[in-house]
């Protein structure tokens, strides 16, 4: 096995939704182990209420592992998954359509630095604006592809799984 990947859904989805199911199945078939924890009694508590609850239970998860993931998350798991990373070591994150702040949450979405990243957004983004994942990028030089898709990202799956390939190359590289 090459390592361990945790993949995050959105609010409003789960465990079982199509992007980090795809994804799952695309690291899992080139060797890595994967989980999905579940949010959705966190999604519960509504945005802002179930931000704490998701962070305590992705960084719960990590904790029990032998060594850093790689992460992997969505709107809200995207969210959490940039801020577990400012509490434990991770190997690196995939950030698919990325709020920059959750209403009613008292943080902004961050990251620690030097943690290997990459972000995607869509254009058309209707949830969540790019302007706020596009400043925040730049800020970091970080890599951003911003396709012509909305929130969901549904219609750009390839493009998504060619550059999760490509993280999952470069992480078996540097092992």
């Amino acid at each position: 096995m090459r390592g361990q990947v945790i993949l995050s859904h959105g609010s409003d989805s789960g465990p079982d939704a199509t992007k980090v199911s795809q994804l799952a199945a695309l690291a899992e078939s080139l060797g890595w182990r994967t989980q999905r924890p579940d949010y959705r009694a966190d999604d519960a508590r509504g945005h802002a209420g179930s931000v704490a609850p998701r962070i305590a239970r992705l960084r719960a998860t990590i904790e029990e592992l032998d060594a850093p993931p790689l992460l992997v998350g969505s709107s809200m798991g995207a969210f959490v998954s940039g801020l577990v990373t400012l509490d434990v070591p991770v190997a690196g994150v995939l950030l698919l359509a990325t709020p920059g702040a959750i209403p009613g949450y008292a943080r902004a979405f961050d990251l620690a630095a030097g943690v290997p990243a990459a972000m995607i957004h869509g254009w058309r983004d209707e949830v969540c604006p790019l302007s706020a994942v596009y400043a925040f990028s730049a800020s970091r030089r970080l890599p951003l592809l911003v396709l012509d898709d909305d929130h969901r990202l549904g219609a750009s799956m390839d493009a998504i799984a060619a550059q999760f390939r490509l993280m999952l190359e470069r992480q078996a590289g540097a092992a």
